[in-house]
């Protein structure tokens, strides 16, 4: 199985899809994400982008860029925007700002800190 197959179906299964179910969602056939899922096919792009948007992550984890859903894109906006000129005041402001993703990311950064601190 190639990483890209992989990472479709774990996208699936940890989602608890049926092949079946997400085929009727994507307008393809089970046998169809059967091949992606193996790796005897490759998905098109449409597709690709497709996963990506429907269980919002990025493509260079579907592509196996990255082990993080949210892709290396979020890595370098963080980068650049601390290089700029008020760029920490800046990235402070998402973190506190209700539906950011840098706000949801702070809310479970901080539950798991919190986790592990009352696991010790």
């Amino acid at each position: 199985m190639n990483i890209v197959g992989a990472r479709l179906k774990e996208l699936r299964v940890e989602a608890r899809y049926s092949q079946k179910q997400l085929a009727d969602l994507c307008e393809t056939t089970q046998a169809t994400i059967g091949r992606y899922e193996t790796g005897i096919a490759e998905p098109p792009l449409q597709k690709l982008l497709w996963y990506a948007d429907f269980f919002d992550v990025s493509l260079d984890y579907i592509f196996g860029r990255t082990d993080d859903p949210q892709g290396i894109r979020k890595h370098t906006a963080i980068k650049e925007a601390l290089s700029q000129e008020g760029g920490l005041e800046a990235l402070m402001a998402m973190c506190f700002t209700p539906g950011t993703l840098f706000n949801d990311r702070l809310k479970e950064t901080v539950v798991q800190v919190l986790k592990e601190v009352k696991n010790e």
